[in-house]
């Protein structure tokens, strides 16, 4: 395709997201252990919440787009935790270290000029990996929107 390198580029820079809106780096950075289990009043969330919704979903779409026997969680239930809180720090470190790698994971399937980016996923019902990755650069965009409100809120954001 004449223009490969071009949309290859484009995606790996959505996927950073250092343009338009601000990154996860910075959507993470520095939040106060104590207020990473706490809802805001009017929120529906906390940000132990939305980051692991963040890691659950980026790492569902990972699976499916690498593997379509892939069975991903139920839904919505399964791509939520179980708890407004981490149970401790370590989780929290966790949850932010797999998120980077799946997230590192996506950028090396599209910088891989192997991948067709336009292909079927088999068994997919017309989903490409260009889809995937749009579907990614578009959920992580809202998500870490929503964390930086929620920091707002709880105080936590200069």
């Amino acid at each position: 395709m004449k223009n490969d390198k071009a949309l290859r580029e484009h995606l790996l820079n959505l996927l950073k997201a250092d343009s338009a809106h601000a990154d996860f780096e910075t959507a993470i950075k520095d939040i106060p252990p104590a207020l990473r289990g706490q809802r805001p009043k009017g929120a529906a969330h906390s940000p132990w919440e939305v980051l692991e919704h963040l890691r659950i979903t980026q790492s569902d779409i990972l699976k499916f787009t690498r593997d379509p026997k892939h069975v991903s969680p139920d839904f919505p239930a399964g791509y939520w935790p179980m708890t407004q809180a981490p149970p401790n720090e370590k989780a929290w470190e966790q949850s932010v270290d797999a998120f980077r790698k799946d997230l590192a994971s996506i950028g090396e399937l599209v910088a891989n000029r192997s991948t067709d980016l336009f292909a079927e996923i088999p068994g997919s019902e017309g989903k490409t990996p260009l889809r995937e990755v749009l579907l990614v650069a578009d959920h992580n965009a809202y998500h870490l929107g929503e964390l930086i409100v929620l920091r707002r809120l709880l105080g936590a954001w200069q």
